[in-house]
This record gives structure tokens, sequence and C-alpha cells, in this order.
């Protein structure tokens, strides 16, 4: 057993080692291209399939599935209860983060285009007044929710430090447009917000109030993706573990209302213009 569980991790490692060379875009590297012009590259191509290159740790979930479920053996059912509840809850702060972020946002800011970066003004209060990159940082925060419902420590340290190699790239890149449009007022904002790290202190009142359709719109598929992916992960820990195939009733009820909510949504933007809003225009934003 010690030794299937060794040979595992080292699968799992060599995978992380495939990923790393992907998020650094070793595809793209051009040596006549100073760092700073390469890092760029690398992460406008990044930023174009950031929704897809996740999926590449796969393989790497389904080993760490099959090493799962310590806690249950070390702290007892109602401890992996509670563990549970935490990571779920995690990977819902995250959402929340997003969802706050967006409902605030004005037109033009703060999408999911994929092509090219877009910024049509630069967010500098409500979430963006305490940290650059809010909708990365919930990101973050709703993946270490589902590295840790695995319940194996080097897949949550897999997990970040892909994570950090893959958007750190993206990051970057994002910056280096908002550099060139904005200028100064880009460099004022970057001096005093932190990127990745919050400072609450810098909080500033949102421009803008908070639209609960907006948000609904931008961001209707993330709470069915991370539903969905605790729903399949618990049911492969099951079959990993020789339990059989086990679906618990709060993932029959949860899944169902993740289901409903995006197909309900789906069909009110495709369809209908209720979650239709026009979010005004400002100023660019003063710093404080």
């Amino acid at each position: 057993m010690r030794e299937r569980s060794t040979k595992l991790r080292s699968i799992a490692f060599n995978v992380l080692l495939r990923l790393s060379w992907v998020a650094a875009g070793s595809s793209h590297t051009d040596y006549t291209m100073g760092l700073r012009e390469e890092l760029e590259v690398q992460g406008n191509w990044l930023f174009r399939w950031r929704s897809y290159l996740p999926l590449l740790i796969i393989p790497v979930l389904i080993i760490a599935l099959q090493s799962s479920g310590t806690p249950e053996r070390v702290i007892g059912d109602v401890g992996e209860r509670l563990y549970e509840e935490f990571c779920i809850a995690l990977s819902f702060a995250g959402l929340a983060i997003r969802f706050i972020t967006v409902g605030h946002v004005p037109d033009g800011t703060s999408g999911k285009n994929r092509k090219k970066q877009r910024a049509e003004m630069l967010n500098t209060t409500g979430m963006y007044s305490i940290v650059r990159h809010p909708l990365y940082l919930g990101n973050f925060i709703i993946s270490l929710g589902i590295a840790f419902f695995t319940e194996v420590w080097w897949f949550v340290l897999i997990t970040a430090l892909v994570f950090w190699l893959y958007y750190e790239r993206i990051m970057f890149a994002e910056e280096e447009f908002l550099r060139s449009k904005f200028g100064a007022l880009y460099l004022e904002w970057t001096e005093k917000t932190p990127a990745f790290l919050p400072n609450f202190r810098r909080w500033q009142r949102p421009n803008l109030s908070f639209s609960f359709r907006y948000a609904l719109k931008r961001e209707y598929s993330a709470p069915f993706g991370v539903i969905t992916s605790f729903v399949l992960m618990d049911i492969a820990r099951s079959l990993f573990a020789g339990d059989g195939f086990e679906l618990k009733l709060i993932w029959v009820i949860s899944f169902s209302f993740g289901v409903g909510l995006f197909i309900t949504v789906r069909i009110l933007r495709k369809r209908t213009a209720m979650l239709d809003i026009k979010r005004r225009y400002r100023e660019r934003s003063r710093i404080a």
C-alpha cells in the first residue's frame, strides 16, 4: 500500500512538472525578447485559454482522490462532515468575492473576454480598493476549497503552486495592458493597492451600487461548476474507497439547485430582457 501511494505521488509530481511547463508558456518563448516582454506574451496566451487550461490538472486530481480519506480515519465521521463543510464554505466564500466584485463594476470592465484584454475604465473602488485582482483572489479561494476536499496534502500544495505559476503571468499581462492605457492613474492605484493579499484598511465605497441582476447574469455558471465539482469528487472518493456508487441526499439537493439555477438564468439571458441592465459609465476614479 505504501509503495502504491509513493508511486501515485511520483506520477502526480511528474504531471505537476508538465503543468508548470504549460503554465510557463514554453511553446511561446522567444529568447530575443526581454523577460518583461516574454512574461507579457505568455500571460496574454494564458489569458486567452484561462478557462480551459486548469482542466489539465484533472489527472492529478484523480490520483489524489485514490489516496483520500485521512480525516475520517483520524477525526471520525463528525469531524469528516465538519471538514467537508469547511471546504464547501471556503469555495463559496470565493464565489461570494467574485459575486460582490462583479455586482459593483460598470460595463466594459472585469469581463470574461478571452481573445484580448479589455478595460474601458479603471476600477479602483469597492473590492478593487483593497486588492488589484479580486476575481483571481476569488478563484484561488474556490480552488483551495476544492483542493482541501480531496483530503490529500500534496494535492493542495500542487494546486497552490500551479495556480501561482498560471495566474502570475496572467496578472502581469493584465497590468501591462492597464499601465499602457491608464498611465499615471494606474501607477497611483498600484502604489496603494496590493496585488493579491487584501489590505482592508484601504477600503473605499464602490462608485456604483450593487446590482444583483448584473452579478447573476455574469456569474450564474460559477455556482453550478463548484457544486458539480464537489458532487463528482465525493462520488469518486466513494468508488475509490470500494464503497460503490454513493450519492448523499445533500448532494442531490445541491446539484438539483445548481442545475436549476444554471438553466433558469441561461433561459432568462437568451430569451428575455429581465437580466439586461446597462451599468452606467463613470469618470476615471481619483485615488484617495
